[in-house]
Parts: structure tokens; C-alpha cells; sequence
């Protein structure tokens, strides 16, 4: 099985889409950083040979990419930053809120998660 930056790649994927799995990298980078490793992106990650994998993972670290951990911490960093600033968008961070200016009257359900509904507000007589 192929660790690439931490992630143990899935066996039956071709290397091209495995990469995918690592964080911070995408279907374009991936592709970039085959070629310069000069691994054929057809290949299996299971037929992968260990100098492959260790072309790949020297590739990541020369070219400088952020991935998994790094990428992550840099990530919460600067939300962490927008919130102690107390910019509008770290407000909408803070609240749970979609942040780019999505609708929320309707919709927004990932950010806001399942609906609660109110009830009447008048309790039951017992």
C-alpha cells in the first residue's frame, strides 16, 4: 500500500486519482506532479514501485505544495484570524453561517444543518 504525506492511497485506483485523496491536492496538480516525477499516471497505485512512490513524494516536498497538515493548520489560522479581527465574515464563521453571501432564508442547510422547527409555544396541560 502506497503513504503518500500521511494518506494510505486506495490499492485499485490509478495514481492519477489517487493523489485526489491527499488534501490540497486536486485533479490539475496531480497531473503536474506526475510528470515532473515522471510516473506514467496509468499505473495502478498496487503496481506502484517504491522509488515511484518516493519520486512522488520528493516531487511534493520540492515543489513546496502545502498538503494534509499544513494546509489544514493554515486554513483554521486564517479563519481563526477573520474572527478575532471581527470582520463580517468571521461573524458568519462564528454563527455557523454560509460566509460568501449566500441566500439563507431559504436553502443554506449545509451550513445551518437540519431544520428546527418552533412549535405553537403554548405547553401541554397535564
Amino acid at each position: 500500500m502506497a503513504r503518500i504525506s500521511g494518506i494510505d492511497l486506495p490499492k485499485e485506483k490509478r495514481i492519477e486519482i489517487a493523489l485526489n485523496y491527499i488534501y490540497g491536492i486536486g485533479p490539475s496538480l496531480s497531473k503536474k506532479i506526475l510528470v515532473k516525477a515522471g510516473v506514467n499516471p496509468d499505473i495502478r497505485v498496487k503496481n506502484l514501485k517504491d522509488d515511484e512512490v518516493g519520486r512522488i513524494q520528493t516531487t511534493i516536498n520540492a515543489e513546496n505544495i502545502k498538503v494534509e497538515g499544513d494546509l489544514r493548520r493554515e486554513v483554521s489560522m486564517n479563519i481563526k484570524r477573520l474572527i478575532d479581527v471581527g470582520t463580517f465574515r468571521g461573524s458568519r464563521h462564528r454563527k455557523g453561517l454560509p460566509v460568501r453571501g449566500q441566500r439563507t432564508k431559504t436553502n443554506a442547510r449545509t451550513r445551518k444543518g437540519p431544520k428546527k422547527t418552533a412549535g405553537s409555544g403554548r405547553k401541554k396541560e397535564e
